[in-house]
């Protein structure tokens, strides 16, 4: 069955491209949290801050996939092989994305406390699920966050494979512009 839609809707092009940012951003802070030392200024904020903008993800995650069910498509171009890599790359970012999600909750709510988001609510903390819930779950937290962002420039590469070397509309679909 072939869509009739030829490039994605601006919801769906908008939540992409703010996903994106927002995931190089989360992950560029990531790093430098790490070396955050207990006297630094940022130690506290730092957390406060890649906490809440994750939550605020996990939520905009949620919608991007609902979106994404209830709303056409264009399809992908390509051989069936690159079809089928797209869809595969396309989950496993989905799937590191609730890995994410998941163990940055787990990290931070191993105590039983709940997590600000910019102090407008509190999401409850589910307390220690499990031993050492907070390093299993921050080891996961960080191989989830760099395979991410590996399959992201994968994905990056791709496209732009897709519009100079095959000069198809795969990168115009998210961008709007077709020819």
């Amino acid at each position: 069955m072939t869509s009739s839609v030829t490039h994605y809707n601006l919801v769906a092009r908008t939540v992409h491209w703010v996903s994106a940012l927002v995931i190089i951003g989360m992950f560029s802070v990531g790093l430098w949290m790490v070396d955050l030392s207990y006297y630094s200024q940022w130690y506290q904020t730092a957390p406060h801050w890649h906490k809440s903008v994750g939550l605020l993800l996990a939520g905009l995650t949620l919608f991007r996939f609902v979106w994404k069910i209830v709303t056409a498509s264009p399809d992908v171009e390509g051989n069936t092989l690159v079809r089928i890599a797209a869809k595969v790359v396309h989950l496993a970012m989905y799937l590191l994305l609730a890995g994410l999600f998941i163990s940055g909750y787990l990290i931070s709510t191993e105590d039983g406390r709940g997590i600000e988001v910019f102090n407008w609510f509190t999401l409850p903390g589910g307390g220690e699920l499990f031993t050492h819930q907070a390093d299993i779950a921050g080891d996961v937290h960080f191989y989830a966050a760099w395979t991410l962002i590996i399959l992201a420039v994968a994905h990056v590469l791709a496209a732009l494979k897709h519009h100079f070397i095959d000069k198809d509309n795969t990168l115009r679909k998210m961008t709007g512009v077709i020819k």
